[in-house]
């Protein structure tokens, strides 16, 4: 591993080498986290790097393109195959780049924006006054209903026909429930205004085919290629036939310059790999353990948002543990498992600090834990929670957390040897 880098500057591949350490040594259970096949590293260190383009096949600014044409042009078919899309446009860096390149496509300033209440599940860049999309359109919410935690539709459905958007958007980075995409389809049509899905989260989940896909449903569907996806870090967007000319325009030159086609090349691969068998097994495994996670934290005394999970997420909210969600960040952190502070909805806490952790299960879903794990991990969870500042306690739950993890490895032996 880092061969040439060990020669050349010693101190920043020691530092690679301690992360490799940590993630081996870790439970890693940040829901925006997986980990990367080793082929995706490859390809996204490859000489693809040195390509500079801008563009589409056939129409770039630069020479010397032919190749690069040939490496979109077959991610683009095994994106649209994978999903069923009628087009992808794969230029995006990100999720959230990949959110831009829509609002650049068939926004203009000023322009009416209905998307779901960050503290209740939405995103950043859906209209969160710290991201800067908040400066350029105006932005309403819709959020859950405070008894159930589930959207509140019919909430929604009023707030559209009152306001009147250009734009719906759907997804949400802590939202652990199926979302009624043909609901807000219908409710988008009526009102007149184009509508968003935002799958970051649950994109491995929806090529796997083991929740629903919003791709029927939605005109443009955006999503990272890392969380679920397990790929590079970059990002992706289909969108109708209907509106591939204005995604495209609005990606480039809208948004973006130019073409990472390294992690381009990478998520090729990704775009096959999902479609396989073994990857399809992982996605069901994820939600058996977010699953069987929601119960036994809820056995323990966690009070669960929405009372469970249908995908690879769940939200505990620690009040009933006299815990905040920073204090069981931290303490959790200290032995080696690692989640995020994250508000629940109607929170009373800051978002510094908050009610709540958010917990993912596809990390370790990879590395191949399932139940017996999953509930041993709950056990640990909760002794943490009963004692977060005792040394003695968090000893012990170290030790255990690190053995677990030792019967897993998280890359097969040798993978990095020079």
């Amino acid at each position: 591993m880092l061969k040439r880098t060990k020669m050349s500057d010693p101190v920043l591949a020691g530092l690679v080498q301690e992360e490799l350490e940590r993630q081996e040594h870790n439970i890693e259970m940040i829901a925006s986290e997986s980990t990367a096949p080793l082929e995706v590293m490859e390809l996204s260190g490859s000489v693809f790097t040195n390509k500079t383009l801008e563009g589409y096949p056939g129409r770039r600014f630069q020479a010397g393109s032919q190749i690069a044409d040939k490496v979109e042009e077959l991610a683009c078919k095994r994106a649209c195959e994978l999903f069923g899309a009628e087009h992808a446009n794969i230029q995006s860096y990100s999720g959230s780049t990949a959110n831009y390149s829509v609002y650049a496509s068939i926004l203009t300033p000023g322009d009416k924006v209905l998307s779901m209440r960050l503290d209740q599940g939405g995103h950043l860049t859906h209209g969160s006054p710290a991201n800067w999309v908040s400066k350029i359109y105006q932005f309403d919410f819709y959020g859950v209903d405070p008894e159930t935690e589930l959207i509140d539709y019919d909430a929604m459905e009023k707030k559209a026909k009152e306001y009147q958007p250009k734009l719906i958007i759907a997804g949400a980075s802590s939202y652990p429930r199926i979302i009624d995409y043909k609901r807000i389809a219908e409710v988008a049509k009526e009102v007149g205004a184009y509508f968003m899905v935002d799958m970051a989260h649950i994109a491995g989940l929806v090529a796997a085919k083991v929740i629903p896909s919003p791709i029927p449903y939605a005109d443009f569907v955006t999503s990272s290629t890392t969380k679920t996806f397990c790929s590079a870090r970059s990002g992706m967007v289909f969108c109708k036939a209907e509106h591939a000319k204005l995604l495209d325009k609005g990606t480039f030159p809208g948004a973006l310059g130019s073409i990472q086609l390294h992690t381009m090349a990478a998520k090729a691969w990704s775009f096959q790999y999902a479609a396989s068998q073994e990857f399809r097994e992982i996605m069901e495994q994820v939600v058996k353990n977010a699953r069987c996670l929601a119960e036994e934290l809820t056995k323990y005394g966690f009070r669960i948002v929405s009372d469970g999970t249908d995908n690879h997420l769940l939200v505990a909210d620690l009040r009933s543990k006299n815990i905040t969600g920073k204090d069981f960040q931290n303490a959790l952190d200290s032995i080696g498992i690692t989640v995020n502070k994250n508000m629940i909805p109607f929170d009373p806490q800051k978002p510094s600090v908050t009610s709540g952790v958010r917990i993912g299960l596809t990390a370790v879903s990879q590395r191949g834990l399932k139940e017996p794990e999953i509930r041993e991990i709950a056990g640990i969870m909760n002794q943490v929670a009963e004692a977060p500042d005792n040394e003695e306690n968090l000893k012990a739950c170290k030790a255990q957390a690190q053995a677990l993890i030792a019967r897993f490895p998280l890359y097969p032996e040798g993978a990095f040897e020079d």
